[in-house]
C-alpha cells in the first residue's frame, strides 16, 4: 500500500502510560518498513528518529542575569521565608508574561518551536499524529494551520483538550457547557486561579479552525470527544485499543519469575502498578491500602505480599501482610517479570482511560482486580458479567471491602483464578496485541492518503 512517512508528536521519548504507547508506535512503524519519527518536547535516549521539538530561544542577557541570580538563590530557600517570594518576583521579572499568565491561572501555550515541526525530520511527513499536548512544551495554537496542510491525528489518552484544565474531570461535567466554577484546581495540570472558562473557550477557537482525525483506546473517552467542543474539529474517529508487546508480557513459571524478583515461592502475591503511587491524584492508594489491611487481619496465618511497583519507599508490615514497593522499572521484561511472579494484579483507580498496566497484566496471565472506571470495564471481562470468559472482577470505586471480597474469592479458589488467567492471555491476544494496533493505525493513515 505503499511507504508512509509518520511524524509522532509526544511529551517525552523514554516514560511510561501515554508516552509508551507513542514509543511502542514508532518502533512498530519502522519495524514494517515505513520512515517513523517521534518530536518530543524532551529527548531522554538516543535514537536518531526521535527528534527535540526546540523550546524559546536562548535567554538573553536580561534573561540570564535574572536566572542565575534565582538559581544563587536557590539553596538558602529552607533559611528565610523571603526566600521564596524574592524569587517569585525574580521570576516575574524575567519573564513576566509567563509569570503573570500563570498566577491568573492561563494554561502557556508560548512554545514558539511548534512552528518549526514540519521541519524536523528530513522529508516532509505524509501525516502528523500527535499524543498529549500538555506537559509545557507544545503550542496548540499551530493546530489550524497544521491541520491544514496534512492529515493531523489525535490520540486521546486522557480529557485534557476536551476541558479547562483537567486531565480527568471526576464527576464534573462543565466541560461540556464551557467550564468556569471549576470545583477543583489542583487536578493535574494545576493551576492557580480559575481561568478554566476563558481556556476553554481559547481551545474551541482553535479547534473550530482545524480538522482531525480523533482515536481514543476506549469508547468511554470517544463519547467524551462527541460531547465535547473538540466534536466540530473532527473529520473522521476511530476507536483503537492500546497494544502490548506480547513477546515480553506473555506467561511464564511463577516460581522462576520469583526467583528473579526475590519474591518468596510460597507467598500470595498481590501487585498494583503505576508511576507515583502514593501521591497519583488518579489512583486511589488509600482504598488499596485498606485493603491490605484488611486481608492481613483477616488471614494471619497466610504470607501475604502486596507488591507497589512505581515508587521507592521502605516496605510496610500492615498486619500480617507486607507492602513492598518497588522503584519505577524502565526496562518492559523487567516490570513483565513482576507481573508473571503475582497471583493477581489489582488497580485501584478514582479515574483512569485504559490503563496500560492492566493490559500488561493480562498479557502476562493475570486475573485483574480492578475499579470500574474509566475504560477500565472495556479491557476487564469481569466475573459476574460472563464466567466462561471472565479475565477477572470489578469493584465499584472507593469500595475497599468490594475489593477484599474480590480478592478472597480468587485467593481461595486457585482453578477459578488460573481459569481467569487463561482466558486473561487469550483476551489479550486477541484484542490488545501491539501488532494490531500498529496495523490499524496504519490502515487508517493510508485511508487518510486516499481521500
Amino acid at each position: 500500500m505503499g511507504k508512509l512517512r509518520i511524524l509522532q508528536v509526544s511529551t517525552v521519548d523514554i516514560a511510561g502510560g501515554a508516552e509508551r504507547v507513542a514509543w511502542n508506535l514508532f518502533r512498530g512503524y519502522r519495524e514494517r518498513g515505513h520512515d517513523s519519527w517521534l518530536a518530543v518536547g524532551r529527548k531522554r535516549g538516543v535514537d536518531p528518529d526521535v527528534l527535540q521539538i526546540p523550546g524559546a530561544p536562548p535567554p538573553k542577557l536580561w534573561s540570564r542575569t535574572w536566572r542565575a541570580l534565582s538559581a544563587k538563590l536557590q539553596p538558602h530557600q529552607e533559611h528565610s521565608r523571603l526566600i521564596p517570594r524574592l524569587q517569585t518576583l525574580v521570576q516575574l521579572i524575567e519573564n513576566p508574561r509567563r509569570e503573570i499568565e500563570a498566577h491568573m491561572g492561563v494554561e502557556f501555550f508560548d512554545y514558539p518551536g511548534s512552528d518549526q515541526l514540519l521541519q524536523l525530520p528530513p522529508a516532509s511527513p505524509d501525516i502528523v499524529h500527535c499524543h498529549n499536548l500538555h506537559g509545557n512544551y507544545f503550542d496548540p495554537r499551530v493546530l489550524p494551520r497544521l491541520s491544514h496542510h496534512v492529515p493531523v491525528v489525535f490520540t486521546l489518552h486522557d480529557a485534557w483538550l476536551l476541558s479547562g484544565h483537567c486531565a480527568h474531570s471526576f464527576d464534573c461535567e462543565r466541560w461540556k457547557t464551557g467550564c468556569g466554577h471549576c470545583p477543583d484546581l489542583t487536578i493535574y495540570p494545576e493551576i492557580s486561579r480559575d481561568a478554566t472558562a476563558w481556556n476553554w473557550r481559547r481551545k474551541q477557537r482553535i479547534f473550530a479552525a482545524s480538522r482531525f482525525y480523533i482515536s481514543t483506546p476506549c469508547e468511554w473517552l470517544m463519547r467524551k470527544v462527541q460531547a465535547s467542543m473538540l466534536a466540530p474539529a473532527m473529520k473522521g474517529s476511530k476507536v483503537i485499543p492500546y497494544g502490548v508487546d506480547l513477546g515480553v508480557f506473555r506467561p511464564r513459571a511463577r516460581a522462576t519469575a520469583r526467583l528473579q524478583c526475590g519474591i518468596p515461592q510460597n507467598a500470595e502475591v498481590l501487585i498494583f502498578t503505576a508511576n507515583g503511587i502514593r501521591r497519583n491524584i488518579f489512583k486511589d492508594y488509600q482504598m488499596m491500602r485498606s485493603a491490605i489491611a484488611r486481608l492481613g487481619e483477616r488471614h494471619k496465618d497466610r504470607q501475604l505480599l502486596m507488591l507497589a511497583v512505581g515508587e521507592d519507599a521502605p516496605s510496610e508490615r500492615i498486619g500480617s501482610a507486607e507492602l513492598r514497593f518497588v522503584p519505577y522499572q524502565k526496562d518492559p521484561a523487567a516490570v513483565a517479570a513482576f507481573y508473571q511472579a503475582s497471583d493477581i494484579y489489582l488497580h485501584a483507580a478514582r479515574a483512569d482511560t485504559f490503563p496500560n498496566t492492566v493490559l500488561e497484566a493480562l498479557a502476562c496471565g493475570i486475573p485483574v482486580v480492578a475499579t470500574a472506571v474509566g475504560g477500565i470495564p472495556e479491557q476487564v471481562k469481569s466475573l459476574g458479567q460472563s464466567h466462561a470468559n471472565a479475565t477477572g472482577i470489578l469493584v465499584p470505586p472507593s469500595d475497599s471491602e468490594a475489593m477484599v471480597d474480590a480478592i478472597e474469592a480468587l485467593l481461595n479458589d486457585s482453578p477459578l483464578r488460573h481459569g481467569l488467567g487463561a482466558n486473561a492471555v487469550a483476551d489479550a491476544r486477541n484484542r490488545f496485541c501491539l501488532d494490531r494496533q500498529v496495523s490499524a493505525y496504519l490502515d487508517w493513515y493510508h485511508e487518510m492518503r486516499q481521500r
